[in-house]
């Protein structure tokens, strides 16, 4: 059998990012409308720049005041861990453009004559799983999230210090016959304190690395080639360093370009929009086929209509595409799933505040809450997939 080998390459970013200070404040929205009302309905951008935030979009639900938006935004980036000259949650210019959602569009999706209520827009979404971790994630995403995560949970408990919010990661791995075996290549840029030099800056970063990534996948790792802060000085970061905007991290947010997506971005959108929920269902099922034991691999698409209830089509791709297992898997999932914009969200309890926690480091191959956080991330159906 032929050796397959090839390099992939996936990348993640911080909390601190710019675009990811947006989704984190439009998913707060989110949860702020469903804390009060588990059927609001929101549609919410945000845009960053130099001490400025600037808030706009759709909401249909409680009456929220101006002011108790704005002081939200404050509490994300205080969280985050901005208070800089360029960009604090103190001084911040913040500005909300929130306003009632169009009837038109309300029409489309809202249930009527007993009939289930339609998707809230027409697309395509996608779900992936493989076996290449214990979260069934593509390794270079998976570990390029874990490195960032233990350094903002150090930055923010203090042992971290001189880093500051604004990170980002990227790992190249070696795959041999569709599996990976080695990295390749790490680079890490971190906005830092003008108190710490470029080899100071490697030095408190160099541990995380080794505590993310398993050791047998750095033993012939070239020194050489872990980049950190190749371009030199990161002092400024952060929205003063460059303006961020909700929904620019899309594949970031699912599985680094190991599997498509389909081009809704999820932060800033309530469950009826099935660029979300759709996508949770999806990888869910995926997921659940994988760790059934089913395929190494597992890809699924849902394709929807705006005002449509059931998905127009079900696409499946398993690693050795045996036709038969698709069309019983296919069946498996019509027989028992749901698949309505309603029946989603009542399957994996998505109409609760759960959505702010997910705009930083994945939406995918993270742990089930007791809050109800990533239920889609759940296998309890395995069994329903044993063929």
């Amino acid at each position: 059998m032929q050796n397959n080998k090839y390099l992939f390459t996936s990348e993640s970013v911080s909390e601190g990012h710019p675009d990811k200070v947006c989704d984190r404040i439009s998913d707060m929205v989110v949860d702020s409308y469903l804390s009060k009302d588990p059927v609001s309905r929101v549609a919410c951008e945000t845009l960053t720049t130099t001490n400025k935030v600037v808030l706009a979009g759709e909401t249909r639900g409680p009456k929220i005041e101006k002011e108790e938006i704005i002081s939200k935004v404050r509490d994300c980036i205080k969280d985050i861990g901005y208070d800089q000259e360029g960009f604090s949650w103190k001084t911040a210019n913040i500005e909300s453009h929130l306003h009632e959602q169009s009837t038109d569009i309300a029409m489309g999706v809202d249930s009527k004559d007993n009939k289930d209520e339609g998707a809230g827009d027409q697309g395509i979404m996608f779900g992936f799983a493989c076996n290449e971790t214990q979260e069934l994630m593509p390794a270079p995403i998976h570990y390029s999230h874990k490195i960032l995560r233990l350094m903002a949970e150090d930055r923010k408990n203090g042992s971290l210090k001189g880093i500051e919010p604004d990170s980002k990661s990227q790992i190249t791995m070696l795959y041999e016959n569709d599996k990976p075996v080695k990295v390749t290549s790490i680079v890490v840029s971190t906005q830092h304190s003008k108190d710490l030099n470029q080899e100071k800056v490697k030095e408190v970063i160099i541990p995380y690395i080794k505590k993310s990534i398993p050791e047998n996948f750095l033993t012939d790792l070239d020194q050489r080639e872990i980049y950190i802060n190749p371009t030199g000085q990161f002092i400024i970061g952060g929205p003063d360093g460059d303006t961020g905007l909700t929904g620019r991290k899309i594949i970031v947010d699912t599985y680094g370009g190991a599997a498509p997506h389909g081009g809704g971005a999820f932060s800033g959108k309530d469950p009826t929009k099935v660029d979300r929920s759709a996508a949770y269902a999806s990888r869910y099922l995926a997921k659940n086929i994988v760790a059934a034991g089913i395929s190494e691999k597992c890809l699924i698409q849902l394709a929807y209509a705006i005002g449509v209830s059931k998905p127009l089509s079900i696409f499946i791709k398993l690693a050795d595409q045996n036709e038969k297992k698709i069309d019983k898997l296919k069946k498996i999932i019509e027989e028992n799933f749901d698949l309505s914009p309603r029946g989603i969200r009542e399957m994996l309890k998505l109409n609760n505040p759960i959505y702010e926690i997910t705009s930083a480091y994945g939406h995918f191959g993270r742990k089930p809450t007791n809050k109800g956080e990533f239920t889609w991330e759940k296998t309890d159906k395995t069994d329903l997939f044993k063929l």
